[in-house]
């Protein structure tokens, strides 16, 4: 029984985590189609403002939960105004620009933090279930990424700043006869999806060694869980982060953790491959 639940905490945990590296992306390549290269930068450079907070002696908890991603959307605001506004439409461009940014972004870190490993510890213990150990920072990420989705879901759905951006997204033209602005409209949108990155990579900080590059560590898995999950925003994201977190934490307990990395992979080729569109172009038509 107390493997069970280790199991169901872990299962949770590897969705909540592919649901927080995921919804910055998800909103800028899933509402502006753009395909930011650099989103895992906005993490790193998350992480980096919470690290540099903390040491500064400000709440570990105010520094990932506000100071990173209003730090970091401020960054996504600015790269927006310089590049990317000039791009829109342009798809390989973007591409191209937005991966040079990665290029800036991770030179830019190492000139100000160095190359070495730095980090910050974990703000809640760890408790035992029966003969096993379980990190209590994992149920902080369940609820942020669960409290995540639902404020996505209530922007997006129920208030007229997220339907105006919904309806802009659609159609630009419509939006500016209405007299709203598309353009700040997408600078607003891409403030939001970087301010998410810069939130996930805070939040994740405490876990892992920060270097500039770290970046590259969530790129493809954010990537692969956008895309699997299709043109529905909250409903892809859900359906798909928690098929392969279920999948890879399977095969991680079952076999080894590197297991359950090849097989959420594996997971994702075969999904395509089946489901092209992704999971909400077959499945859950017509939702947010």
């Amino acid at each position: 029984m107390d493997l069970i639940v280790v199991i169901l905490v872990e299962m949770l945990y590897a969705v909540a985590s592919l649901i927080l590296i995921s919804a910055g992306l998800a909103v800028v390549f899933g509402m502006m189609k753009v395909i930011n290269l650099a989103h895992g930068e906005f993490m790193m450079l998350g992480g980096y403002a919470t690290i540099t907070a903390v040491n500064l002696g400000v709440n570990i908890f105010l520094a990932m939960l506000i100071i990173a991603p209003i730090v970091v959307g401020l960054i996504g605001l600015i790269t927006e105004r310089l590049v990317i506004r000039h791009l829109y439409g342009r798809l390989v461009d973007t591409m191209l620009a937005t991966w040079g940014l990665s290029l800036f972004f991770i030179g830019l870190a190492t000139m100000i933090f160095g190359n070495t490993t730095t980090g910050i510890s974990t703000p809640i213990p760890g408790f035992t279930i029966g003969n096993y150990q379980i990190n209590g920072y994992n149920f902080f990420i369940i609820v942020v990424a669960g409290l995540l989705l639902i404020g996505m879901l209530t922007i997006l759905k129920s208030t007229r700043a997220g339907l105006i951006a919904r309806g802009a997204m659609q159609r630009s033209d419509m939006a500016a006869a209405l007299g709203y602005s598309p353009d700040r409209i997408y600078m607003a949108t891409f403030f939001c999806g970087s301010a998410l990155s810069g939130l996930a990579g805070a939040v994740l900080a405490p876990l892992v060694g920060l270097v500039p590059t770290s970046g590259g560590a969530y790129i493809a898995k954010s990537f692969i869980t956008v895309i699997a999950g299709g043109p529905s925003l909250i409903a892809g994201l859900f359906t798909s982060a928690g098929f392969f977190g279920i999948v890879n934490q399977v095969f991680t307990f079952a076999i080894s953790p590197v297991i359950g990395e090849v097989a959420l992979l594996v997971a994702a080729v075969v999904l395509l491959r089946l489901l092209p569109q992704g999971i909400t172009a077959k499945f859950f038509k017509g939702k947010l």
